[in-house]
């Protein structure tokens, strides 16, 4: 029964909670960022390099090293012929995935920083008192005489 009532404890603590959330909510955005590669920013470039489908860009190992004269049409045809292949294109999509969301938890990252350091930098106070220049004992700054060593003091700075 210790090892049950552990788990709960465990589980219920509010960093364990909090990681939960935050693991829904990343592969949430992932997914978001996996269709945005696919299909908003992919088809333009493929369009600008000469129709080029990138999720559908391969290397046929069998053609390649066992002499196969079969020509795949697409990486899905490939794939369900059963042919061994190297899925470039759809390892591109997926670098260019992992980038953005690299960026996206890179400015969220700066963003929190940048508010957390604002919280941070309160104004200085306004100076109270200065130093004698004689006994070097903390005075007021209105003072014009140092009550330690009775030295007449200069105009205290502005």
């Amino acid at each position: 029964m210790g090892l049950v009532k552990e788990f709960k404890e465990f589980a219920v603590r509010g960093n364990v909670i909090d990681l939960a959330v935050g693991v829904i909510i990343g592969a949430a955005f992932g997914k978001i960022v996996t269709s945005l590669v696919n299909d908003i920013i992919m088809p333009p470039i493929g369009k600008l390099l000469g129709g080029t489908n990138f999720s559908n860009l391969f290397w046929d190992l069998d053609r390649t090293f066992s002499g196969s004269t079969v020509v795949y049409p697409s990486l899905a045809d490939a794939e369900k012929a059963g042919a061994s292949v190297i899925a470039y294109g759809q390892f591109i999509n997926t670098v260019i995935d992992f980038l953005i969301v690299a960026l996206c938890v890179f400015l969220l990252i700066k963003g929190i920083n940048m508010m957390k350091r604002k919280e941070h930098e309160k104004p200085a106070p306004e100076k109270t008192t200065r130093e004698c220049p004689y006994c070097m004992t903390e005075i007021s700054i209105k003072a014009s005489r140092c009550p330690q060593c009775t030295s007449e003091l200069h105009k205290a700075p502005a």
